[in-house]
């Protein structure tokens, strides 16, 4: 292979793997882990909505969180006003799958009152969550979508 065709592959390759999303700042072993929480959260679809519930017959928002997590060994708190509390704050263009999603009651107030799992991110305005919706139960929905986006009032990432 002449230099100057070497030259242009590994100038391809270059600008190919440097235009990939990687999620490689999450180490192997957190992966496994959070596809196995993701997996738990999931079983839950379908569940209604239930305050204070966190059974397959009926979970609140913050139940599925702590019913999920009870699933992979770990305990986290049981109130959104704690969730809220743990892990550091991320940008919502830092959002990887496992992240918690925190959201108002109503536009413009400030007090935390419902809680989401980050499920997948497909790109910067399509950022799937799992949550206990009052009306539909568990289910799975888009951060970007207008009603979410308004109540948005931060990320974290709680590992």
């Amino acid at each position: 292979m002449s230099k100057h065709r070497y030259s242009w592959v590994v100038l391809l390759l270059v600008v190919l793997f440097a235009s990939c999303k990687s999620s490689s700042r999450i180490p192997k072993e957190e992966k496994a882990e959070t596809r196995k929480l993701i997996k738990a959260a999931r079983s839950y679809r379908g569940t209604p909505y239930l305050y204070g519930g966190m059974s397959k017959s009926g979970i609140d928002c913050s139940g599925l969180l702590v019913s999920s997590y009870r699933e992979v060994g770990k305990k986290i708190p049981r109130s959104t006003a704690e969730q809220i509390k743990w892990g550091k704050t991320v940008k919502k263009e830092e959002l990887i799958p496992g992240d918690w999603l925190f959201f108002a009651e109503k536009k413009g107030s400030k007090k935390v009152a419902h809680v989401g799992l980050v499920t997948e991110v497909n790109g910067d305005d399509d950022v799937q969550f799992i949550h206990s919706s009052t009306k539909l139960g568990v289910v799975e929905d888009n951060l970007y979508a207008p009603y979410y986006l308004v109540l948005f009032l931060q990320a974290r990432r709680p590992f």
